[in-house]
């Protein structure tokens, strides 16, 4: 083994945790002028005759880092390789050894519809956005974000790496001030180090990091939306290199990237391909449209169905959709935003609580998933920095995920292979409501009121052409489950609907 003096890197590492290794690179000549451009680094892990390539990068003071996400237990080696020479043909091994309590590995996509973790735990998004809670300096105020992440059941995060034109921002992901200037030619090591003990807040808390790479509200501020080429390469590769290894990484390539006046289709694709390229754990990613708000022919969207994208990224206000998106393309909905609930000035952020909740049963009955958002202008800025959660919503949505979670598996089978469906009416309330069911098995039906959050059982069950009494209450749904089967084959229950709008699944 090559030996370098300020060599530090763990002689174990849990499945799928993080391994770094921590390199002095100390020369002299024309390549020391900028070493976040002028010097390579990378390094070959192996696994038996399996090897994985990982991209290094400069932290600062001297000092090169690699790290690494292993999938597999047992004895993983590596060789560096780069253009400086004290940081070329660098060996090391270390153990992988069995996961931790609660570390199921990174989220991939399972059987079109779905997610699931690396280890085979099912994963549905509950997701919520605090765009650049990370930006303000307040410790104080993060920790409360935790907090209340912490209380909640909120298990994905969407954030921002670039901060917009407004902010004034201690830290920045480039080196310099917003009084100073920017040098888009070198990086931040502290800001991303900031950064990373926020992610790792999240996964200690069993919570995705949705991590957006670039959105269109810089204001002709900080240049951030109209980079060269080169920059934006650069970027990505250095963002890749410090963030991929945390398995609790999302990448979306850009908020309402159509807002971006600067950039083509084509320009996103290749910074999409780009993650792709040099992420070498194939990290869930996608891109987030924007919209003209209730107006549907201002409404955008990416072409999902492109290879590197694993996952539909929505914004749209309208849940129903996510019928059709399904069936367009073959990849998970999630509609990341589909308002916010609040009293702001913009029609984004002012809907209510129980608009909230109907679009969230609305996505989730059609086989999507939904994200949450607030901002009241006179108690919580959630969305853009944390802090308290004041909403009528987020303890409603964690009734919902209770619910989803006891049978989520039936969700995305075919029809004949569920054991329970879900009807849904909205702001809807009939007295009662016809069902078709199969004259050869027995069903239980359950009524929920999603908005106070019960959960009633009701007498008997039920079979055939059957009546369901209800009570006359918008944001109602139905739980529909097989009881004891009295036959060996499977039926397909059919219903009796009035309007496409009830869905059941």
């Amino acid at each position: 083994m090559r030996e370098n003096a300020a060599n530090t890197s763990p002689d174990t590492v849990e499945l799928w945790g993080r391994f770094e290794g921590s390199f002095e690179g100390s020369f002299e000549g024309p390549m020391s002028s900028n070493p976040y451009e002028d010097v390579t680094f990378r390094a070959k892990f192996r696994y038996h005759n399996r090897i994985v390539e990982a991209e290094g990068f400069y932290d600062g003071n001297g000092i090169y880092k690699i790290r690494f996400m292993p999938d597999v237990e047992g004895h993983w080696s590596y060789v560096t390789s780069s253009n400086c020479k004290e940081l070329d043909a660098l060996e090391g091994e270390f153990q992988v050894i069995s996961p931790a309590f609660g570390n199921h590995g990174p989220v991939h996509v399972k059987d079109k519809y779905r997610f699931r973790y690396a280890d085979g735990t099912a994963y549905l998004p509950f997701g919520t956005t605090l765009y650049h809670w990370i930006h303000h300096g307040d410790e104080a105020e993060e920790q409360l974000t935790l907090a209340m992440l912490a209380a909640s059941s909120f298990n994905k995060v969407r954030m921002c790496i670039l901060p917009t034109g407004d902010m004034d921002p201690s830290m920045l992901a480039f080196a310099g001030s917003r009084a100073e200037g920017v040098d888009l030619h070198r990086f931040n090591p502290d800001f991303f180090a900031h950064l990373e003990r926020r992610i790792d807040d999240l996964q200690k808390l069993g919570i995705e990091a949705d991590i957006i790479l670039f959105h269109p509200y810089d204001q002709n501020v900080w240049g951030f939306e109209n980079l060269e080429p080169e920059v934006e390469d650069a970027y990505l590769r250095y963002a890749v290199a410090r963030l991929a290894s945390f398995r609790n990484v999302w990448w979306s390539i850009s908020n309402e990237y159509d807002f971006n006046i600067h950039k083509s289709t084509e320009d996103w694709d290749r910074l999409c391909q780009i993650v792709q390229e040099y992420d070498p754990y194939g990290h869930l990613l996608s891109i987030h449209n924007g919209t003209k708000m209730y107006d549907y022919s201002r409404t955008s969207m990416y072409d999902y169905s492109k290879p590197w994208i694993t996952h539909q990224s929505i914004q749209h206000w309208e849940p129903a959709l996510t019928t059709s998106w399904l069936s367009k393309c073959n990849k998970p909905v999630v509609i990341d935003e589909c308002c916010y609930e609040g009293n702001a000035a913009r029609r984004w952020g002012n809907i209510s609580g129980e608009e909230m909740m109907r679009r969230f049963w609305e996505c989730m009955v059609r086989g999507g998933y939904a994200a949450h958002g607030e901002v009241f202008e006179d108690r919580s800025s959630w969305i853009s920095r944390g802090g308290n959660l004041v909403g009528e919503s987020p303890q409603r949505i964690s009734f919902l995920r209770s619910l989803m979670e006891q049978g989520q598996a039936d969700l995305w089978k075919d029809e004949a292979d569920r054991s329970c469906y879900w009807l849904y009416f909205g702001i809807s309330r009939p007295a009662f409501w016809e069902l078709n069911l199969s004259n050869e098995r027995d069903y239980h039906v359950d009524l929920i009121d999603t908005w106070e959050m019960t959960v009633e059982r009701l007498p008997g069950t039920y079979r055939g052409s059957c009546k369901v009494l209800l009570n006359s209450k918008s944001y109602i749904a139905l739980r529909i489950t097989k009881a004891e089967l009295r036959v060996k084959h499977v039926e397909q229950i059919k219903m009796h609907k009035e309007d496409e709008s009830w869905v059941l699944l």
